[in-house]
C-alpha cells in the first residue's frame, strides 16, 4: 500500500481559485462598504435608526448570506443556464447517506468472487475521521477497480457495465429490464475524456486498490438540469465529475434502497456518452430509472432538462 501519497490532492480538471484571487474579490466586496450609494444610504439615516442595525445581528447575517448567494450565481458559467426545471424528487424510498465503507467493500466481495481491498490507510482515516466529506457530497462510495481486473469485469469499459448490469438484474431477483439490450458496447458506450482522467488518477493516488473510494452525492445536487448543464456546473466545481454506469451501477447494488420507488428521483449517468446509432456521434448518456416495479437502464438526450432526473456525481478523497 502507498500510504503515504493517498492523501494528496488529485490534478484537478479545474484548479481552485488562488489566494490572490481571493484576496481580489474579498477587497471587492469590502469596497462596496465605501461606495456612494452606500454612502448615501447610510447618511439618510437617523441616529435611531443607526442604532436598530448596530444591535440587530440579523442585518449582518442577511449581508452574509446575500454575499454568499451573489457568489455562487455569478461564479457559474451560463452555458445551457435554460436547461433547468424545478424538481421536487428526491430520495422518497428512504436513502440515507452512505457512510460504511466496511460493509460495501465487504458486499463487492460477495458480488464479484476474487476482487481484493480498498487502500486500507485512506479506509482507515475515513472510519476514524480524519477525512472529511466535501461540502457537495453526500457520503463515502467503494466502486471496484474494473481496469485491474479484466478477469472479473472484462477488458474493456462496456463489459465492465455489462457484468453491472447483470449483477443488478440478479440482485433485484429479475426486477431490471435493459432497453439497450445487445448495445452496451464500445461503439455505444464510451467514458467521457474528463471521467477517465478522474478513474486513472483516483487509482494512481490509491495504489491502484483493488477497490477505490470516493466521496459522492447520488443526483439530488443537479436534479432538474439537464446532463450537458449539469456538466457545466461541474466543470465550474474543483474536483467533481459526473458518475458513469458502472460506478452509478455500483451504487444501487451496495445501497439499493436508493431506486425502489416510481417517485424517487431517476438517475443521469453523465460521465459516460451514448452514441445512439454507433456512428461516432455521441448526443446521449446513460441513465437509471425505476418504473413498472423495475430498474430499467436507459440513455437520453443530454440536452433534456427533466424534473424526474438527477445527475450522479463524484469528488476524490482529500
Amino acid at each position: 500500500m502507498k500510504g503515504a501519497n493517498v492523501m494528496k490532492t488529485l490534478t484537478q480538471t479545474t484548479e481552485p481559485i488562488t489566494d490572490g484571487q481571493k484576496k481580489l474579490i474579498t477587497r471587492m466586496i469590502g469596497d462596496v462598504a465605501g461606495s456612494d450609494l452606500v454612502q448615501e444610504a447610510l447618511d439618510a439615516l437617523s441616529k435611531k435608526g443607526a442604532e436598530r442595525l448596530k444591535g440587530n445581528p440579523a442585518f449582518v447575517e442577511s449581508l452574509r448570506q446575500f454575499a454568499v448567494e451573489k457568489i455562487s450565481e455569478f461564479a457559474v458559467v451560463n452555458e445551457f443556464a435554460n436547461e433547468e426545471v424545478e424538481s421536487k424528487y428526491g430520495y422518497l424510498s428512504g436513502y440515507k447517506k452512505s457512510t460504511d465503507l466496511n460493509a460495501q467493500c465487504n458486499q463487492l466481495r460477495i458480488l464479484f468472487p476474487g476482487i481484493g481491498f480498498a487502500n486500507q490507510d485512506l479506509q482507515a482515516r475515513i472510519e476514524k475521521g480524519e477525512v472529511k466529506l466535501p461540502a457537495n457530497a453526500e457520503g463515502w462510495f467503494a466502486i471496484p477497480n474494473w481496469k485491474k481486473n479484466p478477469k472479473i469485469f472484462g477488458s474493456t469499459y462496456s463489459e465492465a457495465v455489462v457484468k453491472v448490469l447483470d449483477a443488478i438484474k440478479k440482485a433485484r431477483d429479475g426486477a431490471f429490464y435493459n432497453y439497450r439490450n445487445g448495445q452496451v458496447d464500445e461503439q455505444h458506450l464510451r467514458q467521457s475524456a474528463r471521467s477517465i482522467q478522474f478513474w486513472d488518477e483516483l487509482a494512481k493516488a490509491q495504489g491502484d486498490a483493488d477497490i477505490l473510494i470516493i466521496d459522492a452525492q447520488f443526483g439530488i445536487r443537479h436534479r432538474g438540469r439537464s446532463v450537458r448543464r449539469a456538466r457545466v456546473v461541474m466543470e465550474d466545481t474543483p474536483g467533481e465529475v459526473g458518475l458513469g454506469a458502472f460506478v452509478v451501477g455500483i451504487m444501487l447494488l451496495t445501497n439499493p434502497i436508493r431506486l425502489k420507488h416510481y417517485d424517487d428521483l431517476w438517475i443521469d449517468c453523465a460521465g459516460d456518452e451514448w452514441s445512439p446509432d454507433a456512428d461516432g456521434a455521441f448526443s446521449r448518456s446513460p441513465c437509471f430509472i425505476f418504473n413498472g416495479g423495475l430498474v430499467r437502464f436507459d440513455a437520453n438526450d443530454v440536452d433534456v432538462a427533466n424534473g424526474d432526473y438527477g445527475t450522479a456525481s463524484g469528488f476524490p478523497p482529500q
